[in-house]
């Protein structure tokens, strides 16, 4: 009796096995697509237009970009999420991703429990902007001028509920002061807004920007991140300006949807780390302003859940509406 039990294990075992090559042993079979819920021309777009040809060459399949626009990239992610576990659809994630989970009362999926994370890429620093004539050179000064001029100053961002206006509303609050928020649809108004003074500052991506600051439109005061950025070596950060508890880093990684094969998820995994440790791809994410970043999945699952606990906290206290 027990023979047969063990021999009815192993059989199972095997057919077990023998079921995997088309999902797992043999993957990819087929082309992969990188879902992106921005436009062509933005950051996660980048970050996936990079990350796709190294990833075709490795891993021997296209890998194919799909720019699936809609509700702060909500509409990528819940198409991916609810896709086939058989890795044929990735998502490429941004702190986008974490915040729209805050924003939003109700999501039509667990933005943490729904996705299988695979690694980061690359993690891009946001910078502090004004218009040129603005009455400081660092954040010391910047707060100074700010809290003399409370009622009178605002500043800009790209729309409520975006990286831009997290990362304002975060400076207020660790600079004890609050300044009315004048929402933009889009970067390019921002920066017609910083030069027609209609407002008195803002927090962009620095590859936004960069060529504003270096023509002297517009005046860096620092960068969000803990430490300075290559595209903009002069510029320093918030930590070393006299603000160390202030870090606002946008990332980007890559997703399949939970329930995907662990022999599917190491392999794609692998790819991305081996892509990440190539020079030419790592010279492409330094020349668009990120630095390039690998990590496990669950080091990458634990971040995301940081990132929304994090900016949670700094809606509730700035008392940004849930939509």
């Amino acid at each position: 009796m027990k023979r047969s039990l063990r021999l009815v294990v192993v059989l199972l075992a095997t057919a077990t096995i023998s079921a995997l090559p088309a999902s797992a042993q043999d993957w990819p079979t087929r082309p992969i697509r990188l879902v992106v819920g921005f436009g062509a021309g933005g950051g996660t777009d980048l970050a996936a237009r990079i990350m796709a040809q190294p990833l075709s060459e490795i891993l021997g399949q296209p890998v194919v970009v799909e720019n699936r626009v809609g509700a702060g990239g909500v509409t990528a992610a819940d198409a991916v999420a609810k896709s086939p576990k058989d890795g044929t659809m990735a998502l490429m994630m941004s702190n986008a991703h974490a915040v729209s989970a805050v924003v939003n009362k109700t999501l039509p999926y667990d933005p943490v429990k729904d996705f299988q994370m695979l690694s980061m890429v690359g993690t891009a620093g946001l910078i502090m902007v004004a218009p040129s004539d603005f009455p400081a050179n660092d954040v010391k000064g910047a707060v100074a001028v700010i809290k003399a001029n409370e009622k009178a100053f605002n500043f800009g961002s790209p729309g409520v509920g975006t990286t831009q206006h997290f990362a304002a509303e975060l400076f207020g609050q660790l600079g004890n002061f609050k300044v009315t928020h004048v929402p933009y649809r889009s970067t390019p108004q921002v920066i017609t807004g910083l030069r027609g003074k209609e407002i008195n500052y803002a927090f962009e991506l620095i590859q936004t920007v960069i060529g504003q600051i270096q023509s002297g439109g517009l005046k860096a005061i620092a960068v969000t991140s803990p430490q300075r950025y290559p595209s903009v070596p002069n510029v320093p950060s918030f930590a070393e300006s006299g603000m160390p508890g202030y870090d606002v880093t946008s990332w980007y990684g890559v997703s399949l949807p939970a329930g995907t094969p662990r022999p599917i998820v190491d392999k794609f995994q692998k790819a991305m780390v081996d892509a990440l440790n190539r020079e030419d791809v790592r010279k492409q994410i330094l020349n668009v302003g990120a630095l390039y970043r690998s990590s496990t999945p669950e080091e990458l699952s634990k971040h995301v859940a940081a990132e929304i606990e994090k900016w949670s906290a700094v809606r509730q206290k700035a008392g940004i509406p849930q939509q």
